[in-house]
This record gives structure tokens, sequence and C-alpha cells, in this order.
């Protein structure tokens, strides 16, 4: 395409020419976006069709990974660099007056996830074409996102995230693939040729039209797709008038009920009809999912027999577990198959990960709500619980306990683990310790039954992105020390180990450094009004929300260190700057009452003279992938202090370290294997260990008041909740964070372990006053992330659960 920066200024301004009637001159940054994202579009729309190609002309298994979420963030910088072109362009644009920075910033987030659950999505996509591998997403064409975060008088308010609002210039909508999704209805059943015929009759049509978005892999690679579906009217166009003469509310309500479907991620689910919406939108993606699966297998001319050597079905979390159903369904009803054959191709097909070892996360539905929106998905799901128990009977006659156990439906729910676990053939967590908490704990009666199913793989982030894209100086500089085979076998950053100890080598990684926090120090000016020191620690908790994440140590530790300086203010200290970005489920107050804490905590902080030239408090609004780019380069302290046992794996602990942040974290999700590769001298280590929790749940001990009282500053500072002084303004201000510790008994652990986490905080002054050991530790971090790239944890999912293996290309259009 762009084979030199002449050419590419050459062609960029014929087309601003030809497609706008504008020259370089008038352009708008919004004008430049557009012409460069339709340019890559055009550049590499054979090479997606060429892709496509390869695949059928080879018959070669291919990979559709379903999730709810696609945290893709921009793709305009990452694609350019997946496709060797950001220096060129870069330097074009900035000889036509324009820099790349602000063209990026054109371009929205897509609203298609929410946390780590779609960023791993994400990662594996950019993972799987790049590996050159036969492996496509498929999600939901959200209207609008989880909310735009705004704060507002320190409180959270939510805003319609509208981010399709202009043209995304990554989307092909394909009209011509729409599958039909249908809805209620009843199922009639009647004999023909001695086989049982099941017929849905009286139900909702609606359409679900398809919107891809390509995936680029790195270097001479592929270009797979992200296909999301968008729900639209089913209505002939000849029945509107009728149908509004007849009855215009019945019009207007069966076009908003099809219109809420890809309207907006995660509804309020606290209602009836929340829970309904959910409900509706995982089977609209499995539904339309499965159908496009299924045609483009059929274009094969492959029996069905051959299905599981064609195709890996992955499901990403229990939301799109009604492709197991869903898919017994096809094959049952339109196929004509058996159950057992359908049975046996489903399970040999479907894999499934789990993500949580939360209760509330294991999602459950009521059986009503099922059984009226799906009838005939309802009446397998039941066929498939009843054979389950069935064999758990015959095998285990006197286990009724067992059964009641891991039944799918049980106590008027439907368990979707449990009928993950049931339908899949591959089941695995995402960290060791969370896949062997998984078996001994939350599965264990299911992990007992099939032992063979359940395995790990840790998750990875792409490289490419967190640390070429987001911090392309550390990339150059890694380059001129190791040369460049890491960028496609990141493992090899382990040979940054020799330099770590290198004067030359470190004053260059604290130089870069130092550079990401000034840029990171100006975008903080510039948003919030408010100068931070590039020299103080910059120690930062980004993530979503929630009580096992523990932001609310974090602000009670900030509050505590406010006090000491505030008691002894002629004491010499290392100057701290606490960075938070989270958002928060909106009806999850105590969540919200949280993000208030900070909000007010750093007000204080800031303002006051006396503390704040030792001690700035920020939470940055709106946190997403974008914003993640800016913060994690210039990191310093990486915050991973969930409550052990909580966290399945996390991937911002990652990210961080692959940009040289040093950990602060429990023994928890992927800081245990970080800590096997870095042991105790490169991470700072605190708190109960995941057994220790576990068994303070099974066996009680802990008691959140005595801790309080044995205690001065936890009680300081838990007082200052509900007392008049600098962080309250009335008791009932943040009487739900009291409540939760003081009444609730601490459900987190948060004053357990508050004496530890002060006194691991203490030790990073101590090794931050000696920088060339703070350096070294830092390159230590970078030289071993590379075991935690998604490009690693991709190959072990194509070697050990969907056998597939990198696919040639057919032609080689980029030659």
């Amino acid at each position: 395409m762009f084979y030199n920066k002449e050419l590419f200024k050459f062609t960029f301004k014929e087309q601003l020419v030809s497609r706008l009637g504008i020259s370089v001159e008038e352009a708008t940054a919004e004008d430049i976006y557009k012409i460069l994202g339709s340019l890559i579009r055009e550049y590499i729309g054979r090479e997606w069709a060429n892709t496509n190609f390869s695949y059928k002309e080879q018959k070669e298994k291919q990979v559709y990974y379903f999730s709810m979420e696609f945290l893709i963030g921009r793709l305009l910088g990452n694609n350019l660099l997946n496709l060797g072109m950001l220096k060129t362009v870069r330097e074009g644009l900035q000889e036509m007056g324009w820099n790349l920075e602000d063209i990026e910033e054109q371009e929205p987030d897509a609203g298609l996830g929410n946390g780590g659950l779609g960023r791993l999505a994400a990662c594996f996509l950019d993972s799987l074409a790049s590996l050159g591998y036969a492996g496509h997403g498929c999600g939901i064409r959200y209207k609008y996102g989880l909310f735009e975060q705004k704060i507002i008088n320190g409180h959270q308010v939510e805003l319609p995230d509208d981010w399709l609002q202009k043209e995304y210039v990554w989307e092909e909508r394909r009209a011509d693939k729409r599958v039909e999704v249908r809805f209620w209805g009843n199922v009639e059943v009647s004999e023909e040729n001695g086989r049982t015929i099941f017929k849905t009759v009286n139900y909702e049509k609606i359409w679900a039209v398809p919107y891809d978005v390509p995936i680029i892999g790195y270097g001479d690679s592929h270009v797979n797709t992200l296909r999301l579906w968008s729900a639209e009217s089913a209505m002939d166009p000849s029945r509107i008038k009728v149908e509004v003469q007849n009855n215009y509310y019945n019009f207007l309500n069966y076009n908003r009920s099809v219109e809420s479907i890809s309207e907006f991620l995660y509804p309020d689910d606290s209602g009836y009809e929340g829970k309904l919406l959910r409900l509706k939108q995982q089977y609209f993606l499995c539904s339309a999912g499965l159908q496009s699966v299924l045609r483009t297998f059929e274009k094969l001319k492959l029996p069905y027999s051959e299905l599981p050597e064609k195709v890996a079905i992955h499901i990403n979390d229990t939301h799109p577990t009604l492709v197991i159903p869903e898919l017994m369904r096809i094959l049952i009803d339109d196929k004509g198959f058996g159950w057992d054959e359908a049975w046996e191709l489903t399970t040999r097909t479907v894999s499934y990960t789990n993500h949580t070892l939360l209760s509330e996360a294991l999602e459950k539905w009521p059986v009503k709500m099922v059984r009226d929106l799906l009838p005939r998905v309802y009446m397998i799901i039941e066929e498939i619980n009843k054979r389950f128990c069935g064999m758990l009977l015959k095998r285990f006659p006197d286990r009724q306990d067992l059964v009641s156990q891991v039944a799918i439906i049980e106590s008027g729910q439907l368990k979707m683990a449990h009928l993950a676990i049931v339908g899949s053939y591959s089941v695995n967590g995402v960290a060791k310790i969370h896949t062997e908490l998984l078996k001994t704990n939350v599965m264990k009666p299911f992990y007992e039954l099939f032992p063979e199913r359940f395995n790990n793989k840790t998750n990875g982030i792409t490289h490419r992105r967190w640390l070429m894209h987001a911090n392309p100086e550390l990339s150059e500089a890694i380059c001129e020390a190791i040369g460049t085979d890491w960028i496609k076998h990141p493992h090899q950053l382990l040979g940054l180990k020799t330099f770590k100890d290198d004067p030359a080598f470190q004053d260059k990684i604290m130089n870069i450094k130092r550079g990401n926090k000034l840029r990171l120090a100006a975008y903080i000016k510039e948003k919030q009004g408010i100068s931070v020191d590039p020299d103080s620690i910059f120690d930062v908790q980004v993530k979503r929300l929630h009580g096992y994440k523990r932001q609310l140590m974090n602000i009670l530790h900030v509050m505590h260190l406010y006090n000491e300086i505030k008691d002894h203010p002629e004491a010499d200290r290392i100057p701290r700057t606490f960075i938070f970005g989270a958002k928060a489920a909106p009806g999850y107050y105590l969540a919200k009452s949280i993000i208030k804490l900070i909000n007010v905590v750093a007000n204080v902080v800031n303002n006051d003279p006396q503390v704040s030239s030792k001690l700035k408090v920020l939470f940055l609004e709106n946190y997403s992938v974008s914003l993640a780019e800016k913060i994690i380069p210039a990191a310093n302290v990486s915050e991973q202090i969930s409550t052990a046992g909580k966290e399945a794996s996390g991937t911002g602990n990652m990210k961080f370290m692959m940009n040289g942040a040093l950990t602060i974290g429990t023994l928890d999700g992927a800081n245990v294997e970080m800590h096997e590769m870095l042991g105790d001298d490169n991470m700072f280590l605190f708190g109960l260990r995941a057994e220790e929790v576990l068994n303070y749940y099974q066996y009680g001990g802990y008691l959140a008041r005595e801790v309080y009282k044995q205690d001065p500053r936890i009680k300081r500072v838990i007082d200052q909740l509900v007392s008049p002084g600098p962080f309250c303004c009335h008791e009932r201000e943040f009487g739900m964070i009291y409540q939760s510790i003081m009444e609730h008994n601490d459900e987190f652990f948060v004053l357990r372990d508050f004496d530890s986490y002060t006194r691991t905080h203490a030790s990073i002054d101590q090794v931050y006053l000696k920088p060339q050991e703070w350096v070294s530790k830092s390159i230590e971090n970078i030289a071993h992330s590379g075991n935690f790239s998604s490009d690693c944890t991709i190959n072990r999912y194509a070697t050990d659960i969907w056998d597939i293996r990198p696919v040639r290309s057919s032609l080689h259009i980029r030659k």
C-alpha cells in the first residue's frame, strides 16, 4: 500500500480531494481519520477475502469465539502497527502538519465491553490473526456501551456511551447474511414417518444483521473477522401500514423490544424486565452466531458428522451457554438428527472458559422465564437435565445429594455454569490457582465426574498493543538491546535479564518511564487542572470497581497516610501520586459510594498545602482502553490487591508488568504465576493466602470489630467515614461503607489485610530510594512478561483444546 512516505502522502492527498473535495490544509482531524481509515479498509479488503478463501479452500478447522464483550479499543494505531505502516504514516502526517496521536483521538473507543472479560477476548482475536489461526469473534453490536462515566461533585453519573454517533470506519454491514431469530410461541409435537417432529408456531421473529470488523494480524499474516450482530425489525414492509392502523401501540412496542436487544451492554437485571432483556440478548447472540457458523460449514460440502473436525465453538464465560441447546435444536429440528447423534456432535464441538469464582456471577435464570421466552430450547435443556440426572442416579444410586448439587435445573432455577460444563468437551480456568479452586471447591462435584474435561489456560495480553503501541519508546529500547525477534516470539524478552544491571540500559529505561509520567501528568493537568510531581511514585489501581478488588483498602490506606502527614508534617516522605480509574455498575451502590470516597479524599488531600506536596490522589473518569494506554506505561506501582481466591486471573497485572511497573499484590489469580517467575525480590506481596480466606469462610474465626478495636490506625480511618472531620460531612455519607465493614463483618477482609498492606507499602518506599535497585527489578518484570503474551496463551488453546494449526495463505497479496 504505502511503500514509502512520499507514496503515502500522494495517495492520501488524492483521496482527500476525490472523496471529500478538500485539500490537506482545509481538512479537519476527523476528515484525516476517516480517509486514513478508509484507505486501510480498502487495502486489507482483498487480503480479508483471501483469508476467508484460504480457510474454505483448505477446509481448515475454524474457531468461533462467542463472547458478550469484545473490548477492542481504538483500532487505527493498532492496525497501522500490525500492517507495518505506523512509522511511515506518522512521519507522512507530520510533514503534512498533523500529529498521528491527535488523529487517533478522533476514533471512539468501541462500546463493546466493560472489563477484563472483553479485553481478553480482544487480545485473543489479535493473537489468532497474528499467529495465522482461523479464528473469529462473535458478539453483539451494542448501540451504546456500558455508559460514559462523569464525576460530578464526587459522584459517578452515568451518561449514554453513544459511540456509534458517527460513522464507524472499521465495520461492514452484511445485510445479505442476516438470519432469523425467534422468541416466544408454542411448540407443536407431531409424528412423521415414525419420527417425532417439533414445530414452534406463533413466535415473534426478528432479524439479526451482521456487521463485520476486520481483525488484522501482525506482519504477513491473516485478516480474521469479528462478527457483531444487530437486532432489526422483521416486519414485512407491506404489513407495517396495516399493523399501525390496527394497533399503533403494539407496533411501537414490537419495534422498541427489537431495538432494545442490541441497544446497550448489560441492562440492569435487578428487575424482571432487565433479566428478560439479558436473556434475550444471550439467545440472540447464540442463535444468530450458530446459524452463521453452520452456514459457513455447509459451504464445505461435508457431512455433519465432520462438524467437530471443522468447527470449534468456544463460549467465553456463561453468557453464551445457550449455544449448547440451540445447536441441539438446529441439529434435531432442522437437520434431522436423533438425540444421541446430536448430543455427540454438540459435546465434541463446544468448549467453555470459566472466568469467576464468585457464586453471584455464575448465572441462574428463572425456569418460567426461559420456558416462556424460548419454549423449544427449554424443552431441550429439560431433556439434557433429565438424561444427565438419570445417568448420575444410575451410577450413584445412593447419591441424591450429588444430583441436587450438579443438576442443571434445580429449585426453579436454570444454572448456566452447570449446563456449560455438561455440554462441553473442555472446561478451562484462567490461572493455575483459579483452576485448582474450581476443581477443589466451586466445581468440585463436576471435576470428580469429568476430570478429563478440566484444564488451565492462564490468560494473556497482546504485547503488540500493550507494549509496542502503548509504549513505543520502551519497545525501541528493547529492540536496540536484544533485537526484534521478541516481537514474534515474546518469550525472548527474557534476553533483557542480561541488561538489568547495565547502567546505560538502566538510565534509558528510567528516562523512558519519566517521559511517560510527564505525558500522563500533562494529561491530568489538562483534564483536571491538578499538577502532579513526575518524580513522585505513580501508584495506580485501574480496573472495574468491586468489593473483592479492594479499592476500598487502597483509599483507606491513603487516608492513613494523610493522617500520618498531618500528625508529623516535619517527617521526610517520598512523594506519592495515587491514581484510580474504575466504573461501578449503576446498581452497585456500595461501589459507587467508594468512588465518592476516593473523590472526597482526593479533594481534601490535593487542597491541603501541608499534604499536597507529599501526597496526591486522582480519580480519572471514564476508564477505557485508550485511557489505559496513557496510564499503564507511566505507572511505577501496580495495585493488584484482590482478596485472595477471588480474582480468577487478572490481565491488568500483566499489562503493568510488561511496562515495567512493580506489583504490590496478594497471591491471587495470575499474581501467583508472576511470583513463581519473579520471586519475592521483584514483587511486593502481602495479605492472606487463598486457603486462609477459604478457611475463614468455612469455619469463621474472623471478627472485623476485633481488628478495629486492636489497631488504632484502622479505628481512626473507619471512624473518619462516619464522624465529622476532613473526610465526612455527615454520618450517612459513607454509612454503607461503614456497615459493610463493621456490621457485615468485612466480607473481603480489608481490615484483616490492612496492617500487612501498610507495611508492604513502607517497603516500597525503601526500594524506591535506590533507583538502580528499583529499575533492575523493573527490567526483571519486563523480561518475564513475555510469558503472559496472549500469543502463548492462544497457542495452548490451539493445541490443547481446539486442535487447530496455523493456516498457510493461498495467495500473498501483500508481496
